[in-house]
C-alpha cells in the first residue's frame, strides 16, 4: 500500500532553530539506535516511521553501527525511504555518524579521515542516498588530531555528501576547539549530540554554555535514561526489560534510582503527565536544547512522547520539587 502522509502533519509540531543557523528541527526527533535493525520486525519499524512523520517528526537520526547487526538500521531505513518517503526527501532531515567500531582492522573506527569518509560512503550506499543532512563525528578520538577529524567533516560537506556537520559525546573544551577549527575551515559546526537526562546532567557543567556561545544546536540522546524515566521500572524490573539484557542499563542502575523514579512519577502525575512526558519536557525546558531524540519500540510510544508537547512549561515550584528529588 502506498504511504500517503497526513496533510496536517505540520500543524502541531514545534520546530526550533538549530543554534544560530537556518535549519529547524522538530522538538521531538526519532532515533533508530534500537528496534530498526536486522533482528527486529521490519513492518513495526516502518509503521513507527510513518506515524512519526504524520506527527510532524521530520528528523530521523541514524549511525553506521546501528542495528544489530551493525549497518542494518541504515539498510532497513533505506528500504523504507525508497518504498514510502522518496517523494518527501526534501521534507526530511536524515543524519548519520561514524566513530564506533564498524569493520575489522585499524581503519574501522575512531576519527581518522580514512574512517570517517569511508564510513560516510558506506552509509549513503546502505540508505540509497546522495547525501545526508547531518554527518557527525560520533565520539572524540584520543589518538587522532582534532584537526584531522574536523577536516574530514569539512570534506564531507565540500564533496556534497553532507549538508551540515555535527559532533557527539564531545566534552565542553573539545567541543569549543572543534567549533573553532570548523569555523576556520569554513564549515561551521551545526549541532552537538550529548547524552542528557534528569539522571545524567554533565552538559550543564559547561557544555551548554559553550554551545550557546558558539551558536551550536543541541539534541540530547537518551533523555529517558535508557527507559529509567518511564513507568516501566516503577514496580521493579520486569522480565525481558532492557535492564535484564543490556550492557547500557544494568539491574543495579534501576535499583539505585528506584526511589527517585517513584518520587518523580508522583510529580508527573500531579502535572497530568506520564513520567516519560515530564522527563522529555524537562530536557526541553532549556532554550539551548533544539530537540530531544527519542527511541521507540511501538507507535504508541511515539504518540505518548509527542503528547508531551501539550504541556512543556514548568512552574518554579515544580522545578524545585524535581531538583529536590534529583539531589
Amino acid at each position: 500500500m502506498t504511504f500517503v502522509p497526513k496533510e496536517s502533519r505540520y500543524d502541531e509540531m514545534l520546530y526550533n532553530r538549530c543554534g544560530k543557523w537556518g535549519l529547524k528541527l522538530p522538538a521531538v526527533s526519532l532515533g533508530l539506535w534500537h528496534n530498526f535493525g536486522g533482528i527486529d520486525v521490519f513492518e513495526n519499524g516502518r509503521a513507527m516511521l510513518h506515524r512519526a512523520f504524520d506527527l510532524g517528526i521530520t528528523h530521523f537520526d541514524l549511525a553506521n553501527n546501528y542495528g544489530p547487526p551493525p549497518g542494518s538500521a541504515e539498510e532497513n531505513f533505506g528500504k523504507i525511504l525508497k518504498q514510502d518517503f522518496s517523494a518527501y526527501r526534501d521534507e526530511l532531515i536524515i543524519s548519520s555518524k561514524a566513530g564506533y567500531l564498524m569493520w575489522p582492522g585499524p581503519y574501522g573506527e575512531w576519527g581518522s579521515r580514512k574512517n570517517l569518509l569511508a564510513s560516510l560512503d558506506q552509509s549513503l550506499k546502505r540508505m540509497g542516498l546522495e547525501y545526508v543532512d547531518i554527518f557527525y563525528s560520533h565520539r572524540p578520538d584520543p589518538d587522532t588530531p582534532l584537526e584531522e577529524t574536523m577536516m574530514a567533516l569539512d570534506r564531507a560537506v565540500r564533496s556534497g555528501k553532507a549538508l551540515y556537520v555535527g559532533i557527539s559525546n564531545y566534552p565542553a573544551d573539545m567541543a569549543k576547539e572543534a567549533s573553532r577549527i570548523l569555523k576556520e575551515l569554513g564549515t561551521p559546526c551545526l549541532i552537538h549530540q550529548p547524552r542528557y537526562s534528569m539522571f545524567e546532567r554533565w552538559v550543564e557543567d559547561g557544555l551548554l554554555d559553550v554551545l550557546e556561545d558558539e551558536g551550536i544546536g543541541c539534541i540530547p540522546f537518551s533523555p529517558l535514561a535508557q527507559g529509567l524515566l518511564t513507568n516501566k521500572y516503577l514496580k521493579g524490573i520486569p522480565e525481558g526489560s532492557r535492564a535484564t539484557r543490556e550492557v547500557f542499563l544494568k539491574k543495579e542502575h534501576v535499583e539505585t534510582a528506584h526511589d527517585k523514579i517513584v518520587a518523580l512519577n508522583a510529580i508527573a502525575q500531579e502535572r497530568g503527565q506520564s513520567l516519560a512526558q515530564m522527563a522529555l519536557a524537562w530536557v526541553l525546558r532549556d532554550k539551548r536544547i533544539t530537540s530531544v531524540l527519542i527511541g521507540a519500540s511501538s507507535v504508541k510510544q511515539i504518540d505518548d512522547n509527542v503528547e508531551m508537547l501539550k504541556k512543556r512549561s514548568f512552574s518554579e515550584e515544580e522545578l524545585e520539587a524535581i531538583e529536590k528529588v534529583l539531589k
